[in-house]
């Protein structure tokens, strides 16, 4: 039974239901499960533990890598199996239990979760959940769509469930990359120099004594939810490509560009597809995630290597990447994602980071994950990581949201998550803002006609007139810096009242 994929015979005794694994979980457990943007993700154990959870209280602290697929995220949160949710998510009802207070959530860089785990600053995991393609003879786990955190979970954790996923086809066997840097302080660099370096083993590696059940699941990660290129994500990406080709001109950088990062969803996807067709050729990516975009740029043969710690795609490029396989194994690798995210590497390999804002300041202080500065969207996820320590950080950002009633290029952002001292270039639809060598009474006339909304223009004008006479090195009027988004939580928008009259 499933020898192809349990290849060590010592352990078919542990394959079983996902209800029986799910009797190995206590209450107030810590709990590791793999899962990045929604590829990789364990797809029978939440669903089992949300059952069990019907008849008996079990609230866990969860770790990921990154976001659940299957609405697992959400199904949990609203059985009360999550107390404690870290260190990214993006599902719609675990938002409402993390902004009602009920469910505590710890948004974190996400090349620090390892870390914190293994310096012990969080407390250790109890049992890992890692869906797999196969487990070898020797116990090493073959991760599937995804790598995350799974080899730092499987490391660490007293017992490790496996759900062998038969939908996971045995060709992506060679895909990964696993890597973990030792201890401190006895820490060796990473000796990693080039995108499409391999420097672990295949498989992750564990005592099989470790593992305390398989189960066996046939279920496709969900599918990407991401839309494809309109308009406003098409100019921005227009911008982007006309400043890549002057870095070019400028002898700042070759045709090849530097190694690409995008960000998971829409606008960043879109940018990357933006590039197809364009003039760079032999291009690279040392990214956290690979979406369509980078399919795309793959098969157009602009792409030569893509490097990453998750392939999240929708449904008809999943089917189409599964099914030609064979074409993209040699050009990509799928790291943990302590390496994909690794400061050391990124500013190493002089990553060109390509991230979005919910909004961004008249000085470039960029807030990606707090609506209103209060309630949380998503998370920082690897932003953080890349604009700190690329060489080139992009934020992009549709200049208005809810029908024009949000600008989002606003006097001061309420909530900073990339200070302006990480933040080199800021794109919208209207135009893009080249922030590198200028101070903040320089940036902010920039931002303000090459970025925000025409809409917006006199309002953000009128501000910074009304700021400069105050003096400083970077002029606020203080009791009005956040006046735009009392406006709209108490009359639905940012505009100046009169304009709606």
């Amino acid at each position: 039974m499933h020898e192809d994929r349990i290849r060590l015979p010592a352990l078919m005794d542990k394959v079983m239901t996902a209800a029986d694994a799910a009797r190995l979980f206590r209450n107030g457990m810590t709990v590791g499960m793999s899962g990045f943007t929604r590829a990789g993700d364990a797809k029978a154990l939440p669903l089992a533990l949300v059952e069990r959870a019907r008849s008996e209280p079990l609230a866990l602290t969860l770790i990921t890598g990154a976001s659940l697929g299957s609405d697992s995220d959400g199904l949990m949160a609203n059985a009360g199996v999550v107390a404690r949710r870290l260190p990214f998510q993006s599902d719609a009802a675990l938002r409402r239990k993390i902004n009602s207070g009920e469910v505590m959530f710890i948004d974190q860089h996400l090349s620090e979760t390892a870390e914190q785990l293994r310096g012990g600053s969080l407390k250790p995991v109890d049992i890992a959940v890692i869906e797999a393609v196969a487990i070898n003879a020797d116990g090493g786990i073959v991760p599937t769509m995804s790598v995350g955190n799974s080899a730092s979970f499987a490391e660490q954790a007293k017992q490790v469930i496996i759900e062998i996923n038969l939908s996971a086809p045995l060709a992506l066997e060679g895909l990964h990359d696993i890597y973990l840097p030792a201890q401190r302080p006895d820490r060796a660099p990473i000796p990693l120099t080039r995108t499409g370096q391999r420097i672990g083993t295949s498989t992750i590696h564990i005592d099989p004594a470790r593992i305390a059940a398989i189960v066996i699941t046939d279920s496709p990660d969900s599918p990407s939810n991401v839309l494809p290129p309109d308009a406003e994500t098409q100019a921005i990406a227009g911008h982007i490509v006309a400043f890549l080709e002057a870095e070019v001109a400028a002898g700042r950088m070759g045709p090849e560009l530097l190694p690409l990062q995008a960000g998971i969803g829409t606008i960043a996807n879109a940018v990357l597809h933006g590039l197809t067709g364009s003039s760079f050729r032999n291009l690279s990516m040392y990214s956290e995630v690979l979406q369509d975009s980078a399919i795309a740029l793959l098969d157009s043969g602009q792409l030569a290597m893509a490097s990453a710690s998750s392939i999240t795609l929708s449904a008809s490029m999943h089917e189409r990447f599964l099914r030609n396989i064979e074409r993209y194994r040699d050009r990509i690798v799928l790291r943990p994602q302590e390496i994909s995210n690794h400061p050391e590497l990124v500013k190493r390999l002089g990553v060109i980071a390509l991230n979005t804002a919910l909004e961004f300041d008249i000085y470039g202080n960029v807030n990606s994950t707090h609506v209103g500065g209060t309630h949380m969207m998503n998370g920082i996820g690897g932003s953080g990581d890349f604009a700190r320590n690329g060489q080139l950080s992009f934020f992009v950002s549709k200049s208005v949201a809810k029908d024009g009633a949000i600008s989002s290029v606003v006097p001061m952002a309420p909530h900073v998550d990339h200070t302006e001292h990480d933040v080199d270039v800021l794109v919208t639809e209207w135009g893009l803002a080249d922030l590198r060598g200028l101070a903040p009474r320089e940036r902010a006339p920039l931002i303000i006609e090459r970025c925000a909304h025409p809409d917006y223009r006199a309002q953000l004008r009128a501000y910074l007139d009304e700021a400069l006479p105050r003096g400083g090195q970077t002029p606020h009027v203080l009791e009005k810096a956040y006046s735009w988004h009392a406006r709209y939580r108490e009359h639905g928008t940012m505009r100046e009242l009169w304009q709606c009259r």
